[in-house]
C-alpha cells in the first residue's frame, strides 16, 4: 500500500529536525495532548539583543505529518526574529513539505500554534507582550481552550470540564470538573498552570478539583 506522503514529508518523518529540549529555554510551549493523539512542544532560545531565535528544539508525539510539521517549522523559524517567525503560517509549512493530505493539515496548525505560543511565553516572560491588558475571566478561558480533555480528545472549556474561573486581584481561580485522585488531574493541572501563570498581571493560580 502506498504512503498518503510525499518523499519530503517521509524524510522529515524518518529524520526530523531539531528534535528534542532546551535547558533553560527562553520561551516554551505545548499544544495538543498524547491522550488525544497529537501533541508537539516547542522550546526556542532568544538572542536579547536581535530577539533572533537562535535555537528551537521540538518533541512531538503523533503521526508522520505531526513530526515532520514539527521539524520543517523549527527549520523556518530558526535565524528569524521573533517578529518574523510569529508570520510564519501552517500553509508556509505545508508548502516547505511539498503539500500534506487534506485530513493531516491540522498537524501543520499544531506546529504553528506550539511556535507562536513558545514565542509567546517568551514575551511574557520578558515583559514584551503588546497588549498588557488585565486578565478577566474570558482571558483565562481562552487560555483554557488550549488545554485538551483527555478523556474526549478536545479542548476542556467545550467538553465543560471546567466549572468555574474567578479573577481577582492577580490570583486566579478554576475549578475542574474531575476527581483530584483522576490519573489525568496532576497532568492537566500542569498544563493549566504553564498556560496561566506566564500572565502579566497573574500571581497566583489556584486549581480545585470537584467530583
Amino acid at each position: 500500500m502506498a504512503f498518503p506522503y510525499n518523499d519530503k514529508v517521509l524524510e522529515h518523518f524518518r529524520n526530523p529536525h531539531n528534535v528534542g529540549r532546551i535547558e533553560n529555554p527562553d520561551g516554551q510551549a505545548v499544544e495538543g495532548s498524547p491522550a488525544c493523539g497529537d501533541m508537539v512542544s516547542v522550546n526556542i532560545k532568544v538572542d536579547p539583543e536581535s530577539k533572533t531565535i537562535t535555537d528551537i528544539k521540538f518533541e512531538s508525539y503523533g503521526c508522520a505529518s505531526n513530526i515532520a510539521t514539527g521539524s520543517i517549522i523549527t527549520d523556518l523559524a530558526k535565524g528569524k526574529t521573533i517578529e518574523e517567525a510569529k508570520k510564519i503560517t501552517w500553509k508556509d509549512a505545508s508548502e516547505a513539505l511539498g503539500g500534506l493530505p487534506a485530513i493531516k493539515v491540522h498537524c501543520s496548525v499544531l506546529a504553528v500554534e506550539g511556535l507562536r505560543g513558545a514565542i509567546r511565553n517568551y514575551e511574557e516572560k520578558h515583559g514584551l507582550a503588546v497588549e498588557k491588558k488585565p486578565t478577566t475571566v474570558d482571558t483565562v478561558r481562552r487560555r483554557l481552550k488550549k488545554v485538551m480533555n483527555p478523556l474526549m480528545g478536545l479542548d476542556m472549556v467545550s467538553t465543560n470540564l471546567v466549572e468555574k474561573i474567578e479573577v481577582a486581584d492577580g490570583v486566579v481561580g478554576i475549578v475542574i470538573n474531575m476527581p483530584e485522585d483522576h490519573q489525568f488531574s496532576a497532568s492537566i493541572k500542569e498544563e493549566i498552570k504553564e498556560k496561566v501563570e506566564t500572565l502579566w498581571d497573574v500571581k497566583k493560580v489556584n486549581i480545585e478539583f470537584t467530583g
